[in-house]
């Protein structure tokens, strides 16, 4: 150390000014205050409170999408000089989107029923069109209060055209803000509303629901917890306290909490049910830890801190209900979980505002609700806030559904039912969510064991709506997919389909799926992921690709028809003209455009493309003619033997078959030759630059893992996330097991280091901690069925 350093080493340290934590919240969108967002489904409407001096800003978010304005003043006079443009044109696709037998339409027709509206002889203001570019905005300043009607209008999309519905962005900017609890507006009723109750934050308030009616739990201002108990309002008259009890619920449901579908019920301690979960926005709950209480403050050294607890015991003593040290509740919003070590911990809520919880009761109820007074911690964002409850009548019908969110910052959109859902639905009550859909899971009377051999030996259809579909279309629309896709998109001809991959620039997976040519201009996109959309568009901005990329998901939805005799069942029932390729003649990875019996049959398009790994085909169809083609496909299918095929079973021949899927054979930090389709990267072939391109370069010539089949010589299943070892090491991971009944064994596909990954390597998955049970395994072949795919070229 030389002089300087000493007399530098002895002088203070000048420090520098503490700096401010940096959190990023996409969940809960940054808007400037006063700001509001909202988003009108294609093909959809919405309805909009506006103040004088409001600045509104409706945005073409995918482009190529028409919008209607319709005004009416706060007396429900429609044609009311409301905002700064007159309106002039019918509005016949607002109109038309009311008219729809949709729960979303619904809820908009009775919103304006409830304020006097009609727009029978409205006018409307109209804005955009089919060459409006992605992101083309308009603005209007309102001249005085009114209510807006707001549509995307969208009919029934020809396949071939490509004329989709997509949606419009709308922003209002406040000119005057309010304050205190009305700062966040409450989303519209779901219908019209028994009781409108505001707990106010740090409170609670008890209240009473009769059988059958509904009760919605709103969190106003996002990231604020609840809780909630109830009681038999027989029972309490009795003098019993019979509450929710999460030890019962657990026992009976096999869930931490109940979930929309078939789990959806919540028991008293004597096994009575009391309500049942109908929507959730949220998804992220507790039911193991009591109410706040003043001893958990107590022992944080907060004495004296007020908490859910004590405010039940007053909200419940009008009811004569006996107090508590501390409630039993479902706590709602609250993020609590158990990790490894068996550490119970809880994080920020998930919920936004506007989250809610939807319940029914099943007997007539005494209920309270709070809002969590915890302001220690994390858990409402170190700031209560109010929680908003509202009950129905029971003479509503609202359906079972979940929230799914594209993006962190989308706009929640609950679970649908495909337009085949009628009939599969008559057939098994066993569904699950995916991907914002109800699918079904196996079948009644046959079992997803029946369902395989149907599709292996026979012939099988599910149902592949959720898929999502996306039309790219313009004069820079093959540019677009050749720079995206790793596959090379310039040797498509119309008529013809390719599986590729979509990759980021370090290679790691974005998606994959199928891009149909329509025309030389014209690509249909049809992936698993709603961001894959997104990215295409926003690659097409970033290169100045002269592109449109819009969502068709809710335009087309589809069917699989799979097994030995598909070609035979479809050949009976599509008709195609003389210009088109014939279904018994279609190849494989080829499409072509038909009619369902003859030439007014309901227009389709059919692929022979599938998941299954057997002969098959995919038929599209516009959500209207659904019922038509399944029926078409039902009755030919009798004589063949023809079964529905649910997810279990689906899960079993796509495995057998070496499929991927996403988030469990691939992820963003997977590349396609690490997922076992190294096929779709043509490095050697396609010349143009990709995104990705050098990544995966580099990572061919140095991989480190690779996708593996696996025998396992032990009945005891396998499954997603199961470690694998050589000796003490671990060395891969399972992807996806199932049991082949084909095989009749145990197999699995999964990634492995490439030292270990050659045919005959011995190794052992690991069960309870990975070392004190191993299930012996061997690396065979890939895949299992089937490895030179000549069922699907037959």
């Amino acid at each position: 150390m030389n002089r300087f350093e000493k007399s530098f080493q002895n002088q203070p340290v000048i420090g520098l000014a503490p700096r401010p934590s940096i959190v990023y919240r996409p969940g809960l969108p940054a808007l400037p205050e006063g700001t509001e967002r909202h988003k009108v489904a294609g093909g959809g409407s919405l309805t909009l409170e506006i103040k004088a001096g409001d600045r509104l800003t409706v945005t073409d978010l995918e482009g190529g999408q028409p919008c209607e304005i319709a005004a009416a003043g706060s007396d429900g006079k429609s044609d009311a000089p409301v905002l700064d443009v007159r309106a002039t044109n019918e509005a016949s696709g607002l109109r038309a989107a009311l008219a729809g037998d949709g729960e979303s339409a619904a809820h908009i027709r009775n919103a304006l029923a409830r304020r006097g509206i009609d727009l029978g002889q409205a006018k409307a203001i109209r804005l955009f069109g089919a060459t409006s570019p992605a992101g083309n905005r308009q603005s209007f300043t309102a001249q005085r209060d009114g209510i807006l009607i707001i549509g995307a209008p969208g009919g029934k999309m020809d396949a071939q055209v490509q004329d989709t519905a997509t949606p419009i962005e709308v922003r209002v900017e406040r000119a005057h803000m309010a304050r205190g609890k009305d700062t966040i507006a409450l989303p519209e009723p779901l219908s019209d509303p028994l009781q409108d109750i505001r707990v106010d934050a740090r409170t609670a308030k008890a209240y009473t629901v009769r059988a059958g009616e509904y009760i919605q739990i709103i969190d106003v201002s996002g990231r604020q917890m609840t809780d909630f108990q109830c009681f038999s309002r027989r029972k309490l008259d009795q003098g019993i306290e019979n509450a929710l009890d999460g030890t019962v619920t657990r026992t009976l449901t096999g869930r931490a909490y109940p979930t929309p579908g078939l789990l959806s019920k919540m028991f008293g301690f004597d096994f009575e049910p009391l309500v049942e979960v109908i929507q959730d926005t949220v998804g992220r709950h507790d039911f193991f830890a009591t109410a706040c209480n003043s001893r958990y403050y107590d022992d944080v050294g907060y004495p004296g801190h007020g908490n859910c607890t004590e405010n039940f015991n007053r909200a419940l003593e009008p009811y004569e209900v006996a107090p508590r040290k501390g409630w039993e509740a479902i706590n709602y919003f609250y993020n609590t979980r158990i990790d490894d070590h068996n550490q119970i911990y809880f994080d920020e809520a998930w919920s936004r505002p506007g989250d809610y919880v939807l319940m029914r009761a099943l007997t007539d109820l005494v209920c309270v609700s709070s809002a969590c007074p915890d302001d220690i911690n994390v858990g409402n964002g170190w700031d209560p806030s109010d929680i908003h409850v509202r009950t129905y009548s029971d003479k509503e019908k609202f359906s079972r559904a979940v929230a799914y969110r594209m993006t962190p910052d989308a706009e929640p959109q609950l679970t649908r039912e495909t337009a085949f859902h009628p009939r599969f639905s008559a057939l098994t009550r066993n569904y699950s969510e995916y991907r914002g859909f109800w699918l079904p899971q196996r079948f009644n009377n046959d079992g997803p064991v029946e369902e395989y051999w149907a599709c292996r030996e026979r012939v099988a259809v599910m149902d592949l709506s959720p898929l999502r579909k996306f039309e790219v279309t313009g004069p820079d629309a093959e540019a677009l997919l050749q720079y995206c896709m790793t596959r090379d998109i310039r040797k498509l001809s119309p008529g013809q389909v390719v599986y590729t991959a979509m990759c980021y620039e370090h290679g790691g997976m974005i998606d994959d799926g199928t891009v149909f040519r329509i025309a030389p201009n014209n690509f249909r996109w049809i992936g698993g992921d709603d961001y894959s959309g997104i990215w295409l568009r926003q690659q097409a901005e970033k290169m100045g690709f002269k592109a449109w990329v819009r969502s068709s998901t809710d335009q087309l939805h589809n069917i699989a028809v799979q097994g030995p005799k598909s070609r035979d069942l479809l050949k009976e029932i599509v008709w195609t003209a003389p210009a088109q390729t014939a279904v018994g003649e279609l190849e494989w990875f080829r499409f072509t455009v038909g009619r369902i019996g003859g030439f007014e049959g309901v227009p389709i398009v059919v692929s022979r493309t599938g998941y299954t790994g057997e002969l098959g085909y995919e038929i599209f169809c516009h959500p209207k003619d659904a019922i038509a083609v399944f029926d078409a496909v039902w009755e030919a299918g009798r004589k063949r033997g023809l079964s529905p095929l649910g997810l279990e079973a689906l899960d079993m021949l796509r495995i057998e078959a070496g499929l991927i899927f996403a988030n469990y054979e691939f992820s963003d930090q997977t590349d396609p030759f690490e997922a076992g389709i190294g096929f779709t990267v043509p490095l050697k072939t396609k010349s143009d630059d990709f995104i990705g391109k050098a990544a995966l370069i580099e990572r061919k010539e140095h991989p480190r893992h690779k996708l593996v089949g696996l025998d396992i010589d032990a009945n005891e299943a396998v499954g997603h996330g199961d470690c694998i070892h050589i000796g003490r090491a671990q060395i891969g991971v399972v992807t996806s097991g199932t049991r082949s009944p084909l095989l009749k064994k145990n197999i699995a596909l999964a990634r492995v280091d490439v030292r270990h990954a050659e045919i005959g390597t011995e190794v052992e998955i690991g069960k309870l901690d990975g070392h004190q049970k191993r299930l012996p395994a061997r690396i065979v072949r890939f895949a299992h069925f089937d490895p030179e795919k000549t069922r699907l070229r037959s």
